[in-house]
């Protein structure tokens, strides 16, 4: 029988070579689409104007996946739910970071476009991990069943996996953001029963953080949704309580997302910031005009003209 730490920094250990290995292979030889060569597929321009790739997710999801299966200790039917999990949300978010426009955000906004015949990229993703959540659920099962709250209990869980998938993402607007929240959630949730769940994920997630923090990275859709519908997984083996609990945040800070700017909260919430800005690179300062500038030549004369007065 293997202690339940073990367990867990094995889990993370064999997340975190993993995730290094895909990442390393992906970068070498970035797999292209339809003709494009894999720099242009997966490369996208930061904050900063500066490059940054994609890549991440992918190589999150497959150290995720590995880590999970490698792990010896926990049952057929929660492995399984992992997998659909982290590859079904990471395979809908690759979509969405390939195919997506951007004409459309959040869910009012793909709902909508929805709603006038529009099929956007980001509605796919919506309802994709909707029912990647429910399966995943399904295969899991409950960790209490009760015959009269079965159906609850799966509707429930398969909200908490989705709606985990959905707010991990709007968190990756900035370098390490995602990763530090995922983090920050997923470790309570290591010290419970849900240990083989998140140890592979944060073991991956905390591996390709210094990628993130450089900005060389970011996790995308991809890695993204992945990391937080592995995060919901996790919190649905917890007791029904607490689940209500865990549903009622994630159901409030979905639906504040709509109308509020998670960046302007952060930014003006002195310790969040602190958090937030732990590890990266300051930000861009704008070059104020010189208030004094050199005179130049005038244009014909040959000469540096003489300065306003």
């Amino acid at each position: 029988m293997i202690r339940p730490t073990v367990r867990l920094l094995a889990g993370a250990a064999l997340g975190a070579v993993a995730a290094r290995a895909a990442y390393r292979a992906l970068e070498r030889r970035p797999p292209g689409l339809n003709g494009l060569p894999g720099e242009e597929v997966w490369g996208r321009t930061n904050h900063r104007g500066e490059p940054v790739t994609l890549l991440e997710g992918p190589a999150f999801v497959a150290g995720a996946a590995a880590g999970g299966l490698l792990l010896p200790g926990h049952g057929g039917r929660l492995r399984a739910a992992a997998l659909v999990a982290g590859v079904g949300s990471g395979v809908l978010g690759g979509y969405d970071d390939l195919a997506g426009s951007g004409d459309s955000r959040g869910f009012k906004g793909h709902l909508g476009a929805l709603a006038r015949g529009e099929v956007t990229s980001g509605a796919v993703k919506i309802l994709g991990i909707g029912a990647t959540g429910l399966a995943a659920a399904a295969i899991a099962g409950s960790p209490a069943p009760t015959r009269t709250g079965r159906a609850f209990d799966l509707a429930v869980n398969g909200a908490i996996v989705a709606g985990g998938a959905n707010l991990m993402n709007l968190f990756d607007l900035r370098p390490g953001r995602a990763i530090k929240v995922g983090l920050l959630a997923g470790a309570p949730l290591a010290l419970t029963s849900s240990s083989p769940v998140v140890a592979a994920p944060l073991g991956a997630a905390a591996a390709l953080l210094p990628e993130d923090l450089a900005e060389r990275a970011m996790l995308g859709d991809t890695g993204a949704n992945a990391l937080g519908a592995l995060l919901g997984l996790a919190a649905t083996r917890l007791g029904r309580g607490p689940r209500l609990a865990v549903l009622a945040g994630l159901a409030g800070l979905n639906a504040a997302s709509e109308f509020v700017s998670f960046t302007k909260v952060i930014k003006q919430t002195p310790a969040l910031d602190w958090v937030d800005m732990l590890g990266r690179r300051p930000p861009a300062v704008p070059a104020a005009p010189d208030p004094d500038p050199v005179p130049g030549p005038v244009p014909g004369s040959g000469t540096f003209a003489d300065p306003a007065p």
